[in-house]
């Protein structure tokens, strides 16, 4: 009798122990199913309520020249650091941070939001979250602060022509684009709306994310490169070596499956600020993307002909 117990014992010990590994692995099977089914639940949402990349870029920006004047018809949100914001800014403007814009902009009071940053770069990434989280007019102040007052010029020492004459500069076609596999999204939610916020909230805890044009140039094989430029512009001025030509860039129509979610994604554009947008969208669905800083001004500045920084303007600023 002792030893059919013992027996039975082990028995039932080893079938916990089968259990228990196939859970495991069936657990493990499942976890890449998750996550593609998060992606596809997140997508389908965005297309539906009309928030698809092309929908959220549409007039991203106002113009100094447009709110000057005019600054109590907007909520303004100021991003800058805080001694920044002291040191000057537009009248009525409020400070807020790139991690605190969602939360803060529930004290618009219906208002049209524009947001301020040094440059129009990180006012990107933040414009990006209002409108995927109801916010669908708000704008970014195009070129931010240093459009309004030279004293707060960040762009001028931005400008610049490392990619004229460089090797990885190039004039030949931009690479073939290929189909990839959508990234994987691990998220607790399990409906649309829910999974954005989540990934809203975990874009704008990541940070702006950019990196410089001079890295990227000088080792364009470390990146997946989008230049995000119209065919023609591409076919003027040239574009980094392996660079491709992803434009327009959107879910319903399937191009963003062009994009390698297993490399740092890389966007550029003429100044940094669309790509900024277009950067934290892509965070948002799960890729690893980055913003190239400055875009084309600060690699072929003296090339251009539009598109570029022309200098800061002159308006009333308040000070603490």
């Amino acid at each position: 009798m002792v030893l059919k117990q013992k027996v039975l014992r082990y028995v039932v010990l080893a079938l916990m122990a089968v259990a228990i590994l196939f859970a495991g692995c069936k657990g493990k099977v499942n976890e890449p199913e998750a996550a593609a089914a998060a992606y596809e639940v997140l997508t389908d949402y965005l297309v539906a309520n009309d928030m698809d990349l092309s929908d959220v870029l549409n007039a991203g920006f106002i113009v100094a020249a447009d709110v000057a004047g005019n600054e109590a018809n907007y909520y303004i949100m100021d991003i800058r650091s805080a001694d920044d914001f002291a040191a000057g800014r537009i009248a009525g403007a409020v400070q807020s941070t790139l991690g605190t814009i969602v939360t803060d902009a529930g004290n618009s009071g219906g208002n049209p939001i524009i947001v301020v940053c040094k440059s129009g770069q990180t006012a990107g990434h933040a414009v990006i979250a209002l409108r995927l989280s109801g916010y669908s007019t708000a704008q970014v102040l195009k070129f931010g602060m240093s459009s309004w007052s030279a004293a707060f010029d960040g762009w001028t020492s931005n400008t610049g022509n490392i990619a004229v004459g460089h090797a990885n500069w190039s004039t030949d076609a931009t690479a073939t684009p290929a189909v990839f596999d959508a990234p994987g999204l691990s998220v607790t939610a399990s409906e649309g709306a829910a999974i954005l916020a989540e990934r809203v909230t975990a874009m704008l805890t990541g940070g702006f994310k950019a990196v410089a044009g001079s890295d990227v140039l000088t080792t364009p094989a470390n990146y997946f490169i989008n230049n995000y430029f119209a065919e023609a512009d591409v076919a003027t001025y040239g574009h980094i070596s392996g660079a491709y030509r992803i434009n327009p860039l959107t879910l319903e129509n399937g191009e963003i499956s062009n994009l390698d979610p297993t490399k740092t994604v890389v966007t550029y554009c003429w100044t940094g600020q669309t790509s900024s947008m277009i950067t934290a969208y892509l965070t948002v669905l799960g890729f690893d993307a980055t913003s190239l800083k400055f875009g084309v001004n600060g690699l072929i500045y003296d090339n251009l002909t539009a598109h570029k920084w022309t200098g800061s303007g002159d308006y009333t600023v308040e000070s603490n």
